[in-house]
């Protein structure tokens, strides 16, 4: 019995010694995948189409030898309590896999270290890496484990039957056969596997692996847009941007000054800006490659401000390739032009170009429709003109609006004469940033008698001696020449350029031919059939008829400039200029702050604008048009004096310091404000508009300007004014007390899209349509166009007496009785009303051009220059267009809606109707619509669609970059006229969406 037992224990011993490897192995491979089960859920599988041990036969072979071998041993302890291989379900107990102490150990036994031998650790070298990483990764478990209690990586298919430990071991259970190692694991997997699931598990991880991908990288780009959206090297944008700049533009680099500041910290956390350098520094291209930033990487719309219509026409021809290339509008706000509020996008970015009064009725239209919040950029060209009149006081509250309302959008000033630049930083909340360089640089002389002396600051009397005029003249010559202009032109004409600016334009013109008389005949052998083809033009776009001044003077290279020509011979001239074929302009100030056409040389005929004496600031938007990049080493100025004590602060003098306009004209400026914003529900009390106005410029002079009351005192008598006025009333709520515009008052804000109605004329204008309603004649459009003539012209006009009775006569025959009936002072001498007469005169000129379209034999008729009839039929498009929204709304008006509608449209182009829609494009006017008609292209899509190549070999004279922007113009036209007819589809097919509350 002794040596029995004696034999049956050292037979345990050598299997318990046999098997210590291999059940280390063992075990650490169930610990393995009780760990794995245990982060991962039923429906799973991390690593795709591999099902972990259960395809592995290697490893399973090795545990059905082992289990084989151990079956005969297992035979003598069927009397012993048994202990199955269990995978642990949720939480495990690893507790119950150690060995016991206690009396029954033949399970733990069965499974010592001497069990498996040949199980080894390149049993897991067939496993794939990912599964190997993921098991021996000791932050995976920490990372993915479960903390809820309920959530199980094995399901237990009747938990309600599980059994303790010892009720189990109390029951008597049969003996059965040992399964393998790997029939439990293969159990317990399989198990696993059968799970109910709606979907695969390969395609349930798939799409959750994805999932998580997609979330973790929108969080990373998230995280990354909150600290830059740049999109490639140049500044922020794509690579394209810089080598559009460079095809289109022709600028292959950038200045260090346009380095730095398109690097300073407020223009990359988006701080308001002001940034000021001289005249042809290059202060736009910093502009247009902020606001190409704000439209690609930012994905939110822009605002270009510009003074005049010319410099939009310009900057929209010249930035519709860009559109185009980089997918975003080009929208013109300039003139009659320009949509209120602007077609919704549909998932593109819009650039708005607009003037100075368009870009305020702009911004108030999108006030309304609130999605100012949509601009995320105003760039303000010319930003010293806040101190510019009616027109100053229009730019302050557009930029008032836009800082109170929306905070998110970013404003850029850029100037080149600002004297007190830290008043417009306060009120702007911007910083600033200023340079002197010039590309070329700059030599300012002054010419006093014979001698030339050079400005410098550091002599005593600012001015030191140059040179002396060598120049021979006759006696005859030197009386009609004294100030030696011939002399000083003739040193750098023809070969290179000059400007000669003169005080008035009957002076332009002048000193042109004047300058002709005494040029060798030389100058008409320079580049004579480029001048040829240049008087064709001229002659084409005055259908047949041409200026004789500019006949006499173009042959020697010469012309005049000012706005007395019209827009299309402006355009022709300023071209010629550019191309060389002209050498000089005598030309008005305007020029200088206009278009930018670079010279040689600039002379300045008079230290005076008409009788008014010359501003600092004018002075050097002057002076700064010497010196063409690229061409020239320096730029000169010459001032003509004939005193040199006045021009000592011209000079030398700081430059004049921008007063805000609010108060301009006793205050004008203020009443129409408060009215805007409380017609457009911006402010709705007093304590409002108190708030909205502390943030203007003139709260931020009230010091200076606000002398005799302060602006709290004169915004309270505006408010009382409004109210009188029958404008404004207050609320009837009880303790509301809150201001709402009258009807009339909504009318005024709501007149004109692009500023209101001028408030000293609104009464005027109301008693003349209601008088105009008691007889109103439709025989002709006489009667209308009177009551549209705008009310600011009139002082502009004198009108012809003789010219004026002849029309009267000849009007009277078509009913012109029943207007005069209506207005007895344009008749009567004795009852005489200068404005009266002045209004009919010119609404005698707007008939006679829609009939004849002719404006040089208009022109000659009434005696006015062909410039001033042009803007007289622009103003009256725009006014009629005023007129006509504040009729829309008041009943008693209810005809004007459907007569001025169509008077709006034949004002606003006064050509023949098949050529409007080619008008339509940025830089097309009559003439060259004519040609386009005449060659083919007979509509914008035409246009649009056609090849530049053939287009500028077919239109004659007609370069092929001219050719590039008129199709690229029409192409963004296009575009935009099909966005707003999608949105108007996208409207009717609307779902009402208070049909559900009936």
């Amino acid at each position: 019995m002794v040596s029995e037992v004696s034999d049956r224990v050292r037979f345990d011993n050598e299997c318990r010694n046999q098997s210590k490897t291999a059940s280390s192995h063992a075990l650490h491979l169930l610990f393995l995948n009780i760990a794995f089960l245990q982060y991962c859920s039923d429906t799973e599988d991390l690593f795709g189409d591999y099902d972990s041990i259960v395809s592995d036969s290697s490893s399973l072979a090795k545990l059905d030898r082992v289990g084989q071998n151990m079956r005969p041993h297992d035979i003598d302890h069927t009397t012993s309590s048994r202990c199955p291989v269990v995978l642990l379900a949720g939480n495990p107990d690893f507790t119950s896999l150690k060995s016991s102490t206690g009396p029954k150990q033949s399970c733990d036994d069965s499974m010592t270290e001497s069990f498996l031998e040949d199980f080894t650790d390149d049993a897991f070298l067939d496993m794939p890496s990912s599964q190997l990483a993921f098991l021996q990764d000791p932050q995976t478990a920490d990372r993915n484990c479960y903390t809820d209690e309920d959530k199980t990586s094995m399901p237990m298919r009747h938990p309600e039957k599980s059994v303790s430990t010892e009720d189990r071991n109390e029951r008597h259970i049969a003996p059965k056969a040992r399964k393998s190692v790997s029939d439990h694991l293969k159990r317990a997997m399989m198990a696993n596997a059968a799970t109910p699931s709606s979907v695969s598990r390969t395609a349930v991880q798939k799409e959750a692996v994805v999932t998580e991908e997609i979330s973790v990288a929108m969080q990373a780009m998230e995280s990354v847009s909150m600290v830059t959206t740049d999109l490639g090297p140049f500044f922020g944008l794509p690579t394209k941007v810089k080598e559009l700049i460079c095809n289109l533009k022709g600028i292959k680099d950038l200045y260090e000054w346009q380095k730095t500041c398109l690097n300073l910290d407020s223009v990359q956390q988006r701080r308001n800006l002001i940034y000021s350098l001289p005249t042809s520094g290059g202060k736009t291209l910093v502009a247009e490659i902020l606001i190409l930033k704000e439209l690609l990487c930012r994905k939110r719309d822009a605002l270009f401000i510009l003074p005049y219509v010319s410099l939009v026409q310009e900057k929209v021809r010249g930035l519709a390739s860009f559109g185009l290339e980089l997918d975003f509008m080009v929208e013109e706000y300039a003139g009659s032009k320009g949509r209120f509020p602007p077609v919704k996008g549909r998932g593109k970015r819009s650039l708005y170009i607009a003037t100075i009064e368009k870009a305020h009725g702009l911004v108030n239209s999108l006030i309304e429709a609130n999605r100012l919040d949509n601009v995320g950029l105003v760039v303000v060209d010319e930003l010293h003109m806040l101190g510019d009149g009616s027109r100053g006081a229009i730019i302050e509250m557009t930029l008032a609006k836009v800082l109170y309302i929306s905070k998110s959008t970013q404003i850029i000033g850029m100037s080149a004469t600002l004297g007190n630049v830290q008043d417009i930083q306060k009120f702007l909340k911007a910083e600033n940033y200023t340079n002197d360089f010039r590309p070329v640089e700059l030599k300012e002389y002054v010419k006093l008698k014979d001698s030339i002396y050079e400005v410098d600051p550091k002599e005593e009397e600012c001015f030191r001696f140059s040179r002396l005029l060598n120049f021979k003249y006759s006696s005859a010559m030197q009386k009609i020449d004294q100030d030696h202009i011939v002399a000083l032109v003739t040193e750098v004409i023809p070969s290179q350029s000059c400007l000669v600016f003169c005080p008035t334009k009957k002076n332009c013109e002048n000193v042109a031919e004047m300058i002709c008389k005494y040029l060798k005949e030389d100058f008409i052998q320079h580049k004579q059939a480029e001048k040829a083809v240049l008087l064709g033009e001229l002659r084409s776009s005055g259908n047949g008829s041409l200026c004789p001044v500019l006949k006499k003077t173009v042959p020697y290279g010469l012309a005049y400039h000012h706005s007395g020509l019209t827009s299309e011979e402006r355009k022709l001239v300023e071209e010629a200029y550019s191309a060389g074929v002209l050498c000089l302009l005598t030309c008005t100030s305007t020029l200088a702050a206009g278009i930018n056409l670079p010279a040689r040389r600039v002379i300045l005929r008079s230290p005076y604008v008409a009788a008014d004496f010359l501003k600092r600031s004018q002075y050097k938007q002057m002076v700064g048009r010497a010196g063409r990049a690229g061409i020239d080493t320096h730029g000169e100025s010459i001032l003509i004096l004939q005193d040199k004590d006045k021009v000592l602060k011209l000079v030398s003098a700081p430059m004049e310091i921008c007063i805000s306009n609010l108060m301009h004209s006793d205050g004008k400026g203020v009443l129409s404000l408060i009215l805007s914003v409380i017609g457009l529900n911006i402010t709705n009390s007093l304590e409002q508009i108190r708030d909205f106005m502390s943030g203007t410029l003139l709260s931020v002079q009230e010091k200076q300007v606000c002398l005799e009351r302060s602006l709290w005192e004169v915004t309270q008598e505006c408010v009382e004014l409004l109210k009188e006025k029958g404008l404004v009333t207050v609320s009837t709520e009880p303790q509301d007390g809150t201001l709402q515009v009258t009807k009339l008052g909504r009318e005024i804000v709501h007149s004109n899209p692009f500023k209101s109605l001028d408030l000293t004329y609104c009464d005027l204008l109301y008693r003349d349509l209601s008088k105009g309603l008691e007889s109103l004649m439709l025989n002709s459009f006489l009667h209308l166009i009177y009551l549209v003539t705008p009310y600011d012209m009139v002082s502009q006009c004198k009108p012809d007496w003789m010219v004026y009775f002849r029309q009267v006569r000849a009007q009277v025959l078509l009913g012109i009785i029943l207007l005069l009936w209506s207005f007895p002072s344009a008749l009567f001498p004795q009852n005489i009303d200068q404005v009266v007469v002045s209004r009919l005169y010119l609404a005698l000129v707007l008939l006679s051009l829609l009939k004849e379209t002719d404006l040089w034999s208009v022109a000659d008729r009434f005696q006015l220059s062909r410039g001033f009839i042009q803007t007289l039929l622009s103003s009256s498009s725009v006014f009629c267009s005023c007129v006509l929204h504040f009729t829309e709304e008041l009943e008693e008006f209810w005809p004007f809606k459907a007569l001025l509608t169509e008077l709006t449209r034949r004002l606003t182009y006064c050509v023949q109707a098949e050529l409007i829609p080619l008008m339509e494009v940025a830089g097309v006017m009559e003439r060259r619509a004519k040609q386009l008609y005449n060659a083919g292209y007979k509509t914008l899509a035409h246009l649009a669609n056609a090849d530049p190549n053939i287009l500028a070999k077919t239109v004659e004279n007609l370069f092929k970059k001219q050719a590039n922007q008129i199709v690229a113009s029409a192409k963004m036209l296009l575009n935009e006229k099909a966005d707003a007819l999608q949105e108007e589809m996208d409207d009717l097919m609307m779902f009402p969406l208070d049909l559900l509350s009936l």
